[in-house]
């Protein structure tokens, strides 16, 4: 793009060329820019745009009547998005609250901590954005964190990540039996499709900003994120907080099967049951079925 620089000096590009898994590269080279669904995901194309688009706005309606609910009921509801990098955490959660009143829906991305919080408990600066009643928290990226890319890039100590284990369980069932309903997604994407993205997001000087220096440093972590992955998942997939994990190669389904994971689950009033229903099981399950803790 004329007059834009690729961000952090093209390194993307670089590792790419240089270091990526050559099968994987040739596979990108010969996407021309489209999607790539991983050999095993279980649609051969990318779903239509207009049938996407009908599921949609479908679901718009049943979030509003679910947004109602949540205010006249006052209701708690924190929806929790994590994945790999480039997975479609921001795009699905546009889709979730594109229609709800910012007020009450709040989504929080939170930058890296300042010294004051890093001499806090580690809790204690999520805690002030849960939800009160009638409102919903989505946090763009969580307490979770220290379980993946601050463990992975040496940000915490392993004895701050066990400490985080041992107290995660306790802390989420304390919330939950206060009257805070809490999901846990995890969106999962192919290597070559979060490689593809990648590229593109270099290539495009309206999508730089969704780049950041942590990424440009992962690109060659990606076994140790598949570890710390199964570790979390081993050790915080539970009976009263489980995790949903959801393949993300087709944004377009994945974002319908986050948004019906939530409704399904939420005894709104009016709810069309043949609308909010439970999400494709292909593409949508625990880390178990997903094959996540492989």
């Amino acid at each position: 793009m004329k007059g834009f620089k690729k961000p952090f000096d093209g390194e993307i590009s670089r590792f790419f060329q240089e270091e990526f898994p050559k099968d994987l590269r040739k596979l990108i080279e010969k996407s021309d820019s489209k999607d790539i669904l991983a050999r095993d995901y279980p649609y051969e194309s990318r779903w239509k745009r207009d049938e996407y688009e009908a599921e949609l706005d479908a679901l718009q309606i049943e979030l509003a009547k679910m947004q109602r609910w949540m205010i006249d009921s006052g209701e708690r509801i924190v929806i929790i998005f994590e994945g790999r990098d480039a997975a479609g955490k921001g795009g699905t959660i546009k889709r979730l609250r594109e229609n709800l009143n910012p007020r009450v829906a709040r989504v929080v991305a939170l930058s890296k901590p300042s010294d004051r919080e890093r001499g806090q408990w580690y809790f204690q600066r999520y805690v002030a954005h849960l939800p009160t009643r009638g409102e919903m928290a989505i946090f763009d990226r969580s307490w979770y964190n220290r379980a993946g890319v601050e463990a992975v890039m040496g940000f915490c100590t392993r004895s701050e990540t066990l400490n985080f284990f041992n107290q995660v369980t306790e802390f989420e069932t304390t919330i939950i039996e206060d009257g805070t309903r809490v999901f846990k997604i995890w969106l999962t994407v192919s290597r070559a499709e979060q490689m593809r993205r990648f590229l593109e997001r270099e290539s495009d000087p309206l999508k730089h900003w969704k780049l950041s220096p942590i990424d440009v440093a992962s690109l060659g972590k990606w076994d140790a994120y598949t570890e710390a992955r199964k570790e979390m998942f081993e050790r915080t997939h539970t009976n009263h907080a489980p995790w949903t994990v959801i393949r993300s190669d087709d944004k377009r389904r994945a974002r319908i099967a986050a948004v019906r994971g939530v409704l399904a689950a939420l005894p709104y009033d009016g709810k069309d049951k043949d609308v909010a229903r439970e999400p494709d099981p292909k593409i949508s399950g625990t880390p178990a079925l997903m094959g996540e803790l492989k």
